[in-house]
């Protein structure tokens, strides 16, 4: 791929597109979002607003670290929390999930947008995205788990023809810092995937700390394509001299090039051990915790 070409097409394309109106981006804080991002405003300058949404289903830190790095752009930070819960209310099946996500999603641009009068909606998709939600194997939140009807005049994907390699070298073109263009992807339903069953605000709380110690104990030494906490369902085991009934934590750690195929990391016995350690000691509810070895396929890399 010729990166100057593409950047110099796609900031055109997002002009030929909005025209004259105004848009906001997506803004997620990953790699795919971030290159959006900068793309859209070389293209619409301060005809673009940034919108992050805080679902309530993201990673520790990760609404002050959005504000902190991108305070340039002016980025509005929207607390939707609320509304993402209710919305999953009830839900068990994976595929009822995404689509409350991505239908949540909207209806909260959508209400951004009519209060600062945006026709266009720019968010990070991406090829995979794409095969994955037109091919039935899952919906993503921004493909197929998007409403059919939106107050959008458009949608705007400049990074739909795109894997993910190919967006990380997108990235550096543009001179994003190595925090952004080498981040590990983070799915856009956020920790609602990682919940097997029902998502609630207290097992979105265990699972935002387990996954936490996951990234502190494997990305800076291992460098996984992607690595994560999911929350399963409960079992039993012993805390003290008590007996419990505790939840299951999944640990899945994994190579790939750009996600269509993955591999499970073969890590250190000490360091899957501290890992155990740490989440069951630090995470009072937490009876056991596995490590998932399955690649993709027959897996996927997210547990919904």
């Amino acid at each position: 791929m010729d990166v100057d070409s593409f950047i110099t097409d796609a900031v055109a394309d997002i002009k030929s597109k909005v025209k004259d109106g105004r848009a906001l981006i997506a803004l997620s804080g990953g790699v795919d979002s971030s290159v959006c991002a900068i793309l859209a405003h070389r293209a619409l300058g301060e005809r673009l607003v940034p919108v992050y949404v805080d679902t309530g289903l993201m990673r520790k830190g990760e609404t002050d670290r959005i504000r902190d790095i991108f305070s340039f752009m002016n980025p509005r930070i929207v607390d939707a929390s609320g509304q993402f819960f209710n919305a999953l209310k009830g839900a068990t099946d994976p595929e009822k999930k995404r689509k409350a996500v991505g239908e949540t999603f909207i209806r909260v641009f959508e209400q951004v947008a009519r209060d600062i009068n945006a026709d266009y909606l720019i968010q990070g998709t991406i090829y995979p995205d794409r095969i994955e939600s037109e091919g039935g194997i899952k919906s993503h939140h921004n493909v197929g788990g998007m409403p059919s009807v939106m107050e959008f005049k458009g949608v705007v994907e400049p990074i739909g023809d795109l894997y993910k390699d190919e967006v990380r070298e997108v990235a550096r073109a543009l001179g994003l810092p190595l925090e952004i263009s080498e981040r590990m992807p983070f799915p856009g339903p956020g920790l609602s995937v990682r919940v097997i069953g029902e998502v609630t605000p207290e097992k979105v709380a265990i699972v935002r700390e387990a996954n936490a110690i996951v990234e502190e104990e494997l990305v800076q030494q291992f460098h996984p394509w992607q690595c994560l906490a999911a929350l399963l369902e409960k079992g039993t085991g012993v805390k003290g001299d008590n007996r419990c009934h505790g939840w299951i934590v999944a640990v899945r750690a994994v190579e790939s090039r750009d996600a269509m195929t993955a591999n499970h990391m073969e890590l250190p016995w000490e360091t899957l051990n501290r890992i155990s350690s740490r989440i069951t000691s630090e995470i009072p509810s937490v009876a056991r915790v596995v490590y998932d070895i399955t690649p993709k396929p027959p897996a996927t890399i997210e547990f919904e």
